[in-house]
């Protein structure tokens, strides 16, 4: 008998045990896998680098309707699907004003232009996608002027953003349903045709149907709880500018304070900035960012500036002060891991003291340009950990002619991107303008750090500078 034939040798020829297969897919992960990887970043490559794409054409072949527009709705060019949908030419259509090629309806009841003009400027101010519910939206028929026919469309309008996050370009894709629409109108008009074969939807339609007709219900539902939001934003944010020191400082012409809500309503109202004079030679800067938005965040800002103010006055000493406000803010509901920094600065003595609560580093700018984050004195954020615990403070030295900086994370923090890189941002620009007088210098700050206008921060942003 051989080994192949004996009991536990070998299997003969053809014949694969799981061991065989476990064995085959060890040798493809050690062997196999990595070439198969070589193999896909060759395509890759080949992708990046040999394949010439004509974006053009690819715009053409969409099998959707599509229309790009300008930030002043100016039509820039539009596919062979819109241009057939909308029975115009492409001479008809670039280079003119949208609404002045699709003006609305004369008739009463017409809100499509209305309706689209708002979708597209709540995107130009959010650099957001913007879905629209079904619009009956009736278009002039061409070489028939003052004749409207009637029109219903599916609308997804879609920023393209340049560096900066400004909206340069919009994507404008529509999806006519006009006849699916006509052809519903039709079944309920006439529930026992004979030729019901002619008017009547398979289920899926009908069902598609019903949706686009509650889709203006829901639309007109989401207008309402948009304007809602927008009270609450308004009552927020006065009701926290009510609460801070004026941005107006004709005592401290050496400081400059900025407060900048945030653009959307989810991040609004948790951030504070404070200035006290304790005596003729020294002054306390805070700034604190609360968890939470909108007009709880706002209160409990309320309670903790108060709070921190007091205690600096009483104790003069950044880590005092803050050790006091940590243990209060554990009555505070909604405090928790709020973070502050608080510093006291000595004129007399060319001295700055500071003490962080979880914040980012304060920057000292020095006349030569240099910039020092002050990271040496950070404690863990209020209410986060053991309160009975003193906290640290530091003390360093400055020329007369130096810049103190301190902010909140909004002005450095953007969504996908680690803080540090946004704390260089700042850094090189405090670098840059650091000869510049406060005003100036905070404007020019928040031209380097902060979204551009027409999208807004996505966070609060507090600024505190102060030429020592």
């Amino acid at each position: 008998m051989s080994d192949s034939d004996a009991p536990g040798g070998r299997e003969s020829p053809g014949i694969r045990t799981d061991l065989d297969a476990e064995a085959d897919a060890e040798a493809e992960t050690d062997a196999d896998l990595k070439a198969k990887d070589e193999a896909e970043a060759a395509i890759r490559t080949g992708i990046e680098t040999d394949i010439d794409i004509d974006f053009a054409k690819v715009f053409q072949a969409l099998p959707s309707p599509v229309m790009l527009l300008a930030p002043d709705l100016t039509i820039l060019g539009a596919n062979r699907a819109y241009v057939q949908i909308s029975g115009r030419g492409l001479d008809e259509l670039v280079g003119r004003f949208l609404f002045d090629v699709f003006p609305d309806s004369p008739s009463e009841e017409a809100t499509g232009a209305r309706t689209l003009r708002t979708s597209l400027e709540r995107l130009l101010a959010t650099g957001e996608r913007d879905t629209m519910a079904l619009q009956k939206y009736d278009v002039e028929v061409p070489d028939r002027p003052g004749v409207f026919e009637e029109r219903y469309w599916s609308t997804v309008n879609i920023p393209v953003l340049d560096a900066d996050g400004r909206v340069s370009l919009i994507v404008h894709r529509v999806e006519e349903v006009t006849a699916l629409v006509r052809a519903r109108q039709a079944t309920a008009r006439k529930p026992g045709t004979r030729h019901a074969s002619l008017t009547t939807l398979s289920h899926e339609d009908s069902m598609t149907a019903d949706l686009l007709t509650r889709s203006q219900e829901l639309q007109e539902l989401n207008e309402e709880l948009r304007k809602a939001h927008a009270r609450t934003h308004e009552v927020a944010v006065t009701l926290q500018r009510a609460m801070l020191p004026g941005t107006a400082l004709p005592r401290h012409d050496f400081a400059a304070v900025r407060y900048q809500p945030a653009a959307s309503f989810l991040n609004v109202c948790g951030d504070w900035y404070d200035l006290i004079d304790l005596d003729e030679d020294r002054l306390a800067a805070a700034v604190g960012d609360v968890v939470g938005h909108g007009l709880e965040a706002a209160g409990v800002m309320g309670q903790l500036r108060s709070a921190l103010s007091a205690a600096i006055r009483a104790t003069g000493r950044p880590a005092d002060a803050l050790t006091t406000l940590a243990q209060h803010a554990h009555t505070v509901e909604g405090a928790l891991a709020t973070t502050a920094v608080q510093a006291v600065i000595d004129r007399a003595a060319h001295t700055v003291t500071y003490s962080c609560a979880g914040h980012p580093p304060p920057l000292l700018a020095h006349p030569d340009g240099t910039v020092e984050p002050l990271d040496t004195a950070t404690d863990p954020p209020l209410a986060a950990s053991d309160d009975t615990i003193p906290r640290t403070q530091a003390t360093v030295s400055y020329t007369p002619g130096a810049t103190l900086v301190l902010y909140t994370d909004g002005l450095i923090e953007r969504r996908g991107e680690d803080i540090d890189h946004g704390l260089h941002r700042l850094t090189h620009s405090l670098e840059h303008h650091h000869t510049l007088p406060p005003e100036p210098l905070a404007d020019a700050i928040l031209t380097d750090l902060v979204p551009a206008p027409r999208r807004g921060p996505d966070d609060d942003t507090a600024l505190v500078i102060i030429r020592l």
